[in-house]
Protein backbone atom coordinates (compact mmCIF):
# COMPACT_ATOMS: atom_id res chain seq x y z
CA UNK A 1 0.00 0.00 0.00
CA UNK A 2 1.76 3.72 -1.65
CA UNK A 3 0.68 6.22 1.42
CA UNK A 4 1.86 9.79 1.22
CA UNK A 5 5.04 10.36 4.00
CA UNK A 6 3.83 12.25 7.18
CA UNK A 7 3.42 16.37 7.05
CA UNK A 8 6.95 16.71 8.80
CA UNK A 9 9.21 14.39 6.67
CA UNK A 10 10.85 16.20 4.10
CA UNK A 11 10.20 14.12 1.15
CA UNK A 12 6.54 15.84 0.86
CA UNK A 13 8.20 19.42 0.68
CA UNK A 14 10.59 17.85 -2.04
CA UNK A 15 7.64 16.81 -3.98
CA UNK A 16 5.02 19.91 -3.05
CA UNK A 17 8.04 22.24 -4.33
CA UNK A 18 9.01 19.70 -7.42
CA UNK A 19 5.18 19.91 -8.28
CA UNK A 20 4.92 24.16 -7.89
CA UNK A 21 8.05 24.15 -9.86
CA UNK A 22 6.68 22.24 -12.82
CA UNK A 23 3.53 24.35 -12.69
CA UNK A 24 5.39 27.36 -12.95
CA UNK A 25 7.56 26.06 -16.17
CA UNK A 26 3.69 25.32 -17.68
CA UNK A 27 2.43 28.32 -16.93
CA UNK A 28 5.41 30.01 -18.53
CA UNK A 29 4.85 27.72 -21.70
CA UNK A 30 1.21 28.78 -21.77
CA UNK A 31 1.32 32.22 -21.05
CA UNK A 32 -0.51 31.63 -18.10
CA UNK A 33 -0.18 35.26 -16.31
CA UNK A 34 -2.97 34.48 -13.77
CA UNK A 35 -0.56 31.04 -12.36
CA UNK A 36 2.64 32.82 -13.06
CA UNK A 37 1.03 36.04 -10.68
CA UNK A 38 0.20 33.55 -7.99
CA UNK A 39 3.34 31.60 -7.85
CA UNK A 40 5.98 34.37 -8.07
CA UNK A 41 6.74 36.83 -4.94
CA UNK A 42 5.47 40.18 -5.47
CA UNK A 43 9.59 41.16 -5.11
CA UNK A 44 10.51 38.48 -7.27
CA UNK A 45 14.26 39.06 -9.49
CA UNK A 46 15.60 36.82 -12.85
CA UNK A 47 18.83 37.85 -12.89
CA UNK A 48 20.19 36.92 -16.38
CA UNK A 49 23.91 35.85 -16.81
CA UNK A 50 24.87 39.07 -18.53
CA UNK A 51 23.22 40.79 -15.04
CA UNK A 52 19.92 41.86 -16.62
CA UNK A 53 17.54 42.34 -14.22
CA UNK A 54 13.65 41.37 -15.11
CA UNK A 55 10.90 41.90 -11.81
CA UNK A 56 7.36 39.87 -11.63
CA UNK A 57 5.49 42.48 -13.27
CA UNK A 58 8.30 42.17 -16.84
CA UNK A 59 7.59 38.62 -16.70
CA UNK A 60 3.63 39.04 -16.29
CA UNK A 61 3.62 41.50 -18.93
CA UNK A 62 5.31 39.39 -21.38
CA UNK A 63 3.09 36.50 -20.58
CA UNK A 64 -0.06 38.77 -21.09
CA UNK A 65 1.68 40.05 -24.34
CA UNK A 66 1.82 36.26 -26.22
CA UNK A 67 5.25 37.47 -28.11
CA UNK A 68 6.66 34.46 -26.94
CA UNK A 69 4.80 30.96 -28.08
CA UNK A 70 6.45 27.39 -27.30
CA UNK A 71 6.42 24.57 -29.13
CA UNK A 72 8.66 23.11 -26.69
CA UNK A 73 9.95 24.65 -23.01
CA UNK A 74 10.87 20.91 -20.68
CA UNK A 75 13.57 20.59 -17.77
CA UNK A 76 15.75 17.80 -17.87
CA UNK A 77 18.22 17.68 -15.10
CA UNK A 78 16.06 19.44 -12.12
CA UNK A 79 16.68 18.40 -8.75
CA UNK A 80 15.27 20.07 -5.51
CA UNK A 81 17.63 20.72 -2.71
CA UNK A 82 15.56 21.93 0.66
CA UNK A 83 16.96 23.53 3.54
CA UNK A 84 14.46 24.27 6.28
CA UNK A 85 11.91 26.76 4.40
CA UNK A 86 13.84 27.52 1.58
CA UNK A 87 14.38 25.51 -1.40
CA UNK A 88 16.64 25.61 -4.60
CA UNK A 89 15.81 23.90 -8.11
CA UNK A 90 18.77 24.16 -10.55
CA UNK A 91 17.58 22.47 -13.80
CA UNK A 92 18.51 22.78 -17.63
CA UNK A 93 15.44 23.32 -19.82
CA UNK A 94 14.93 23.17 -23.48
CA UNK A 95 12.69 25.97 -24.89
CA UNK A 96 11.58 26.11 -28.63
CA UNK A 97 9.42 28.04 -30.18
CA UNK A 98 8.78 31.62 -31.46
CA UNK A 99 9.03 35.31 -30.46
CA UNK A 100 6.79 37.60 -32.53
CA UNK A 101 6.93 34.92 -35.53
CA UNK A 102 10.48 34.02 -35.56
CA UNK A 103 11.95 30.49 -34.20
CA UNK A 104 14.14 30.17 -31.27
CA UNK A 105 15.67 27.70 -29.67
CA UNK A 106 17.83 26.89 -26.60
CA UNK A 107 19.32 25.11 -23.76
CA UNK A 108 19.94 27.09 -20.56
CA UNK A 109 21.11 26.60 -16.90
CA UNK A 110 18.87 28.45 -14.34
CA UNK A 111 18.22 28.20 -10.40
CA UNK A 112 15.32 28.95 -8.76
CA UNK A 113 14.85 29.86 -5.13
CA UNK A 114 11.49 28.72 -3.24
CA UNK A 115 10.49 30.11 0.18
CA UNK A 116 7.67 28.70 2.18
CA UNK A 117 5.61 31.39 3.12
CA UNK A 118 2.98 31.04 5.48
CA UNK A 119 0.52 31.18 2.57
CA UNK A 120 2.01 28.73 0.47
CA UNK A 121 5.23 28.48 -0.84
CA UNK A 122 6.76 31.03 -3.38
CA UNK A 123 9.25 31.69 -6.23
CA UNK A 124 11.28 33.79 -5.18
CA UNK A 125 14.29 34.50 -7.60
CA UNK A 126 15.55 33.05 -10.85
CA UNK A 127 19.10 33.01 -12.09
CA UNK A 128 19.80 31.63 -15.73
CA UNK A 129 23.20 30.95 -17.90
CA UNK A 130 22.48 30.28 -21.60
CA UNK A 131 24.13 27.14 -22.49
CA UNK A 132 23.82 27.27 -26.37
CA UNK A 133 21.31 29.43 -28.40
CA UNK A 134 20.56 28.33 -31.95
CA UNK A 135 18.41 32.06 -32.40
CA UNK A 136 19.34 34.64 -29.53
CA UNK A 137 16.15 35.23 -28.33
CA UNK A 138 15.76 38.30 -25.72
CA UNK A 139 13.30 35.81 -23.59
CA UNK A 140 14.26 36.25 -19.87
CA UNK A 141 12.58 32.94 -18.66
Amino acid sequence: MNQDPPRNVPNRDLLKVANLDSEYQEAVKKNDSVTMDQILADDFALITGTGKVFTKTNLLDEAKSGKYQYEHQEDSERTVRLWSDTAVVPAKPWAKGTEEGKPFEYKLWFSDTYVRKKDGSMLLARHRLVCKMHHRSSRPT
